[in-house]
């Protein structure tokens, strides 16, 4: 059983919600996206979602495109993202997710020769620095063969995703090779936090469910206590991105904490006995 998959049976056996916190590599600075990861944690996030910086993350809303260009000027790359997270496995030995697009982690190789697959030699290393799975929104289930089989040799997991409009058909096909956890993305437009009905995902998660052990989480439109213990009703997690590093890109790094905390005792007090 890996790290991710241990961690996320012992809060299903224990009857918690897990708290997935999406953080930018190197936004607002290096130093404080590191201290933010180690301190999410400890504010009761339960697996952190390391954003690898992109010059395009098309499935981003307005707050994590700025964050990713601001991180981009702080010249964080595939690269010292590994680093990052070499330097926090010095610390925590708590699941850590690649968040990325697959061009940037494709060129990851492309200085070693043009003929070495940079997706092969980026999970290699990811291996190696402690990462424990991949995601990749914009390479469809259809097109990933290569890589999940990759991935799989490598011992990481890429996350699989469905949606509101995600075809039985499609999540058969989807979710029956699914590890780690599947992403059930609760919208049709991009991340950020909105006022949604979370009852459409969690009858798409409930139907997933069929298809694969593997553990359900809804992201997408989560940014407060309210939202997340609605959104978790009928998954096993929650993921939160924008609300957070939108309070890191104010330099309002307290209230990025307390927002956590707040959510963790939320679902707690709901969802824990």
């Amino acid at each position: 059983m890996t790290r991710l998959e241990s961690v996320l049976d012992d809060l299903k056996n224990k009857g918690r919600k897990a708290l997935n916190i999406y953080i930018t590599a190197g936004a607002p600075d290096v130093e404080t996206s590191k201290r933010a990861i180690l301190e999410a944690f400890k504010a009761g996030a339960d697996i952190i979602e390391i954003g690898i910086p992109f010059s395009d993350p098309l499935a981003d809303g307005p707050v994590i495109q700025a964050s990713s260009t601001l991180a981009l000027k702080n010249r964080m790359s595939p690269g010292k993202v590994l680093n990052l997270v070499k330097e926090l496995r010095r610390s925590t030995n708590a699941p850590l997710i690649g968040m990325g697009y697959i061009n940037s982690l494709m060129s990851y190789g492309y200085k070693f020769g043009l003929d070495y697959n940079g997706f092969e030699r980026f999970v290699t290393e990811a291996k190696i620095a402690g990462m424990d799975g991949l995601i990749i929104p914009d390479v469809p289930h259809e097109e990933s063969g290569q890589m999940r089989a990759t991935a799989k040799r490598k011992g990481i997991h890429l996350i699989e995703f469905v949606t509101p409009l995600t075809t039985p058909e499609r999540m058969s096909a989807t979710c029956k090779e699914a590890t780690g956890f599947v992403y059930c993305v609760s919208n049709l437009g991009v991340t950020g936090v909105k006022e949604l009905d979370f009852e459409k995902i969690g009858e798409v998660a409930t139907q997933a469910r069929e298809y694969t052990n593997a553990a359900m989480m809804v992201g997408f439109g989560i940014g407060s206590p309210e939202a997340a213990v609605k959104a978790a009703e009928k998954v096993d997690g929650v993921i939160v991105g924008s609300a957070v590093v939108k309070r890191l890109q104010d330099g309002k790094y307290d209230e990025a904490m307390d927002l956590i905390n707040s959510i963790r005792m939320a679902l707690d007090a709901k969802y824990f006995s």
